[in-house]
């Protein structure tokens, strides 16, 4: 693995200043958040944002972890493939459609909502915005205002934090495999 460019806070420092901006204590031995609480406020805006997309969001949790998947995968974002792998397992993901989704057009098992977003997050993440057809897309399968900015948000959203991750090489923690199931990541 690649040298952190910004080395992690000591358990010590992190949970300290979890505290002091209201980030679960739990949260104190993440490496992201080791890295991002150098700048606290910034760290504090992250996990606000992921909390409430995690907790608030229109969007399935199943659907946003196979976007998130998606992400980690394209962007080769071992910190957040390897961090999801069990989230979307815990949120209703197969295994074998997190490794399908990797070539996902090359599957005809996906429900039209699963291709929209797929699209939506390659597309995104290729041209940085959605194309009118698979917006179009979008609206049939989520038509409210609040369902399409939750799709257009976790998409940015994610891939914002995986861009972060890579570019500041934040080191995945000794419990966390990198690349599961086989230690794999993309070419």
């Amino acid at each position: 693995m690649t040298k952190p460019r910004i080395d992690p806070l000591s358990i010590k420092e992190s949970t300290k200043l979890v505290r002091q901006v209201g980030i679960a204590e739990e949260k104190a031995a993440g490496s992201i958040y080791r890295v991002l609480l150098r700048q606290p406020r910034f760290g504090q805006l992250i996990n606000q944002m992921v909390e409430m997309l995690l907790t608030e969001s229109t969007l399935d949790p199943r659907l946003r972890e196979l976007v998130i998947m998606r992400i980690g995968w394209l962007k080769k974002g071992v910190y957040e493939w390897s961090h999801h792998w069990n989230l979307a397992k815990r949120d209703g993901v197969e295994e074998s459609d997190m490794l399908a989704m990797k070539d996902w057009e090359a599957h005809d098992h996906w429900s039209p909502v699963e291709r929209t977003l797929f699209r939506a997050t390659d597309e995104t993440l290729a041209n940085g915005t959605i194309s009118q057809e698979t917006w179009s897309d979008c609206v049939k399968h989520f038509p409210t205002e609040p369902e399409l900015i939750d799709v257009v948000a976790t998409i940015g959203v994610w891939n914002m934090i995986s861009e972060i991750l890579t570019t500041l090489a934040v080191p995945l923690e000794e419990s966390i495999a990198a690349w599961p199931p086989d230690g794999i990541g993309p070419a």
